[in-house]
């Protein structure tokens, strides 16, 4: 398990930017092909000589092993280490188990020993996305032009007005320190800067009547309603 850097352009806009992936790299036959296992975004803040550790921190929670890193140091490290690994385990596909597997086996745990980390809703997001894909809202932004973390932002921004309406400034914290949505869409909203959701703003603006018009004939085919024109 490593971390790759990888520069990458918009073809749209022509900016240049560097995003960062947690990649592993597996054999296959006489080949050995990278597999990436984690998004860490453009804002990936760990110091490059720190990443063997983050990677062999992630490994340890992974796997189960006791920690390597002292508790005293390198907090920083273990933070990011513990919300990656979170992150991957809440993506993994769930295992069925094979004929003849052995049965699982359960033990007894205290309860009142759990802690906690950083829990987060994903009831309404779910709700709110499962809506947007029966609107085609994110294929109508990819439509219009607008680039993959452009369209994160108008999904995070709409879904949050939606959950607890606010000011940009509101749904910023509400994206970063409340809700999962992150994790539903493979966003980094921890990361995500608060000028992303001011320009997502901007893009619905600019697209306004074009999103009005596709949403307005979305509802009107899932629901078979007949168009009226009333005049005065």
């Amino acid at each position: 398990m490593f971390i790759r850097r990888t520069a990458t352009r918009n073809t749209t806009t022509g900016e240049s930017y560097t995003t960062f992936r947690l990649v592993r790299s597996e054999r296959i036959g006489r080949k050995v092909r990278q597999v990436t296992l984690l998004n860490l975004g453009r804002h990936f803040a760990v110091p490059q000589d720190e990443w063997p550790r983050l990677c062999a921190r992630i490994e340890e929670l992974l796997s189960g092993q006791a920690g390597l890193i002292p508790s005293a140091c390198l907090d920083s490290i273990e933070a990011a280490a513990q919300n990656y690994a979170g992150r991957l385990v809440l993506s993994a596909p769930v295992i069925q188990r094979a004929p003849g597997a052995l049965e699982p086996a359960f033990y007894e745990v205290d309860v009142n020993s759990l802690e906690d980390r950083q829990p987060r809703s994903v009831g309404v997001e779910h709700v709110a996305l499962a809506a947007m894909g029966q609107l085609g809202f994110e294929h109508k932004l990819e439509a219009l032009g607008v680039n993959g973390l452009t369209r994160a932002a108008v999904i995070g921004s709409v879904i949050a007005r939606m959950a607890k309406p606010g000011s940009e400034l509101a749904a910023w914290h509400w994206l970063k320190n409340e809700s999962g949505l992150g994790e539903l869409i493979d966003a980094d909203f921890e990361a995500m800067p608060l000028t992303r959701l001011y320009r997502a703003s901007d893009v619905l603006i600019k697209h306004r009547a074009a999103i009005e018009d596709h949403l307005f004939a979305s509802v009107r085919g899932l629901f078979s309603l007949e168009e009226t024109v009333t005049l005065y």
